[in-house]
């Protein structure tokens, strides 16, 4: 990869990171006490949907987080924008779309597959 497009999408993704940094910071301070039950049951129920959704949320971010991170190493490493499966260079059109992608589209379509008949044959 040429040094320009690692320095872009080293830019680029450091600061996708901060961001996301800074939102978990902002989430964390600001939310809800969990531990006060309420008498009411519907609010309990509403406490406790506001309460998965934010694990949740915070669960997603902090994926990303390791993914981002992981992105980066492989900026520093020399093996960033090569897939993972099968070693060929990941597409211009693809990195960009998702800085992150550690697969080549190819090998992401046949993961996919994969993981759908997987889901469909448990179905049966």
């Amino acid at each position: 990869m040429l040094e320009n497009k690692r320095e872009y999408f080293k830019i680029l993704l450091g600061q996708r990171l901060d961001e996301l940094l800074t939102e978990t910071k902002k989430n964390t301070s600001g939310m809800p006490d969990f531990r006060n039950k309420s008498p009411d049951f519907t609010d309990e129920a509403s406490l406790e949907s506001d309460r998965n959704l934010t694990f949740r949320i915070r669960e997603r971010e902090s994926k990303l987080i390791r993914k981002i991170e992981h992105a980066l190493k492989k900026l520093e490493d020399g093996t960033f924008g090569i897939c993972e499966e099968c070693g060929e260079i990941i597409s211009d059109q693809r990195l960009e779309a998702r800085p992150i992608a550690t697969l080549c589209i190819i090998c992401k379509q046949n993961q996919e597959t994969e993981e759908n008949h997987r889901a469909f044959m448990a179905d049966i």
